[in-house]
């Protein structure tokens, strides 16, 4: 780790207020200080565009100022400014100001964990899922840090299920190989017989005093409920700990918290609505939603994209994507088509085998 990854990261321990905070120590993440020293920000660049993680991560007295030294520094490289993935503290730094958009794109799902006891013992579906696993022997326990890191079984476990996606492994908000950057964070793993069947990775959101739960990798094999009996585990932990915070991250394009793209031009209102109901051959929205929905959340939080402009353009659509891409978006495109329909052909081949 660099001296400037260790500075981010005091900034980070000290004001991490977005759930997305501690992302930006991710591998890949580029780094930017304002000239005071007392923030950073976490940001991709591609197409001339840097598209920011959240918000700047600082006191929030300054974020409004923090915003703007940023724009000015970009503007002075010849590129402009997206925050993606931000809250509503800068929602409100810059909802006033006619020069922007401010466009909701989903929403997270949040909690108290010294409820979700309370939760559980009301809620029989979740009752029921966690029932599922532990029939089935499954026990959660947490791990350190340093065996997890050593572990070969965990990194097969989530290459098994990077095979599951519809898409290549993404980057940005979304890098899928944390076990070498675990820290700081959490890690609880599900076994049954002495065999590893998933995991879950929580994310440190400081100045919340809670957590994100960024992944929760499992087996093909792996029993139902043995994702929900993880974030029960991660759950009554966090309440062990006296965190006041809790939340599995964005569900882009979720209507929880209101309208996506709620005053945007018709043609982009259409195209995020077309995705989430269409797109599931690359990425589930609507299941990703339904799941985090089956745990009972307190309430969802909108989550929203900043620009600059009176609309979103396609210019900044594209350099959004290729920051979760890592480079042209549309290549990643044809490799998940090109993924995609060698699976679906793989699974006709397969089809009169099963019947027999």
């Amino acid at each position: 780790m660099t001296s400037e990854w260790f500075a981010a990261r005091d900034l980070v321990l000290r004001f991490g207020w977005n759930a997305v905070s501690y992302q930006i120590l991710n591998p890949g993440m580029r780094l930017w200080f304002s000239k005071g020293g007392d923030a950073v920000v976490g940001y991709a660049a591609f197409g001339g565009v840097w598209t920011v993680a959240g918000a700047p991560v600082c006191h929030p007295d300054r974020l409004p100022n923090v915003a703007q030294e940023l724009e000015t520094a970009a503007q002075a490289r010849g590129a402009r400014v997206v925050f993606f993935g931000a809250g509503t503290r800068l929602e409100e730094a810059y909802a006033r100001r006619s020069d922007h958009t401010v466009v909701r794109i989903g929403a997270q799902p949040a909690w108290e964990p010294s409820a979700w006891g309370d939760i559980v013992q009301h809620k029989s579906s979740l009752r029921a899922q966690l029932h599922r696993a532990r029939n089935k022997g499954v026990d959660v326990r947490e791990w350190s840090p340093a065996r997890a890191q050593r572990s070969p079984v965990l990194r097969a476990v989530l290459h098994e299920w990077l095979d599951t996606r519809g898409l290549p492994p993404l980057h940005f908000l979304v890098t899928p190989d944390l076990l070498d950057t675990l820290g700081d964070r959490r890690i609880f793993v599900a076994e049954q017989s002495d065999e590893v069947q998933g995991f879950l990775v929580a994310t440190r959101i400081p100045a919340r005093r809670g957590w994100l739960v960024e992944q929760w990798p499992r087996r093909r094999s792996a029993p139902n409920g043995t994702t929900h009996l993880l974030i029960d585990a991660a759950m009554r932990a966090f309440d062990d700990d006296g965190s006041d915070y809790a939340t599995l991250g964005l569900s882009p394009l979720s209507e929880h918290a209101g309208a996506i793209g709620d005053g945007q031009p018709a043609w982009l209102r259409f195209i995020l609505h077309w995705i989430r109901a269409h797109g599931r051959r690359f990425y589930n929205f609507r299941g990703l939603e339904a799941f985090k929905a089956s745990a009972r959340p307190m309430v969802w939080e909108p989550i929203f994209a900043i620009a600059p402009g009176g609309r979103l353009t396609p210019f900044t659509l594209r350099a959004i994507a290729g920051a979760f891409s890592d480079g042209s978006p549309e290549r990643l495109l044809a490799r998940a088509i090109v993924s995609g329909v060698a699976k679906e052909l793989s699974a006709v081949r397969l089809l009169p085998l099963l019947r027999r």
